[in-house]
């Protein structure tokens, strides 16, 4: 059965430059404004039915920034002819602290503490200030994954956007640092980077369901 979808369209402020992260490094102009948006729409797959809906804002990680400095300088780094931005969602269940009331999440997150499952991202859409889908570009984009019903199954409590080393999302190549002993002199070019981090209140996702996530970010 089709998916049933829902758009819910905030106007949006105008901000300098975020991701739906944080901050990059505390002396970069451009990334200390940049904003970002997470929402979550769950539903029965076979009714339609809306289990689970919500927005919140998520913080930029430091390595946010090592990617958006890599992007800059150049975008076919490090594999020319692939897509080197932010790529994938990655769902996973083990944010520290109360299920109800996780830890927040921390600038300096490398991974996802426990991931059952990533999906390429299968679209991206432009949007003006007043949330508007566009079809030039601008300073607002959308990146929407959706997992099926046998997709991301669990007590899902984290989540976050990474440009992912390989186009497969089998193939995962974390950095196994962070959050407290972050160290910058880590080499990152064979690694996947964690750019935007979330961690929420358990949500359950059964087999029967549809998981839609968009991370909207404002720079």
């Amino acid at each position: 059965m089709s998916q049933i979808h829902r758009e819910k369209v905030r106007r949006f402020k105008e901000t300098g430059m975020r991701v739906g992260m944080e901050l990059f490094y505390a002396d970069s102009a451009v990334m200390a404004k940049a904003e970002g948006l997470v929402i979550l729409d769950m539903r029965d797959a076979e009714t339609g039915k809306q289990l689970a809906y919500w927005e919140k804002k998520n913080v930029i990680t430091l390595d946010g920034g090592i990617l958006a400095a890599r992007l800059f300088k150049d975008s076919q780094f490090p594999k020319t002819g692939q897509n080197n931005g932010v790529t994938m969602l990655a769902m996973g269940t083990g944010a520290t602290g109360n299920l109800l009331n996780p830890d927040a999440p921390q600038d300096t997150q490398r991974r996802i503490n426990t991931e059952i499952g990533r999906k390429a991202f299968s679209n991206a859409q432009f949007r003006n200030a007043d949330g508007v889908a566009v079809a030039y570009p601008t300073n607002i984009v959308d990146f929407t994954a959706t997992f099926g019903e046998a997709e991301a199954v669990g007590p899902l409590n984290e989540m976050a956007v990474i440009s992912a080393y390989s186009a497969n999302p089998e193939i995962k190549n974390p950095i196994n640092n962070g959050p407290t002993d972050y160290d910058p002199t880590i080499d990152v070019t064979f690694k996947d980077l964690l750019g935007n981090y979330l961690t929420y209140s358990v949500i359950s996702k059964p087999s029967t369901a549809i998981l839609a996530i968009t991370w909207r970010f404002s720079f």
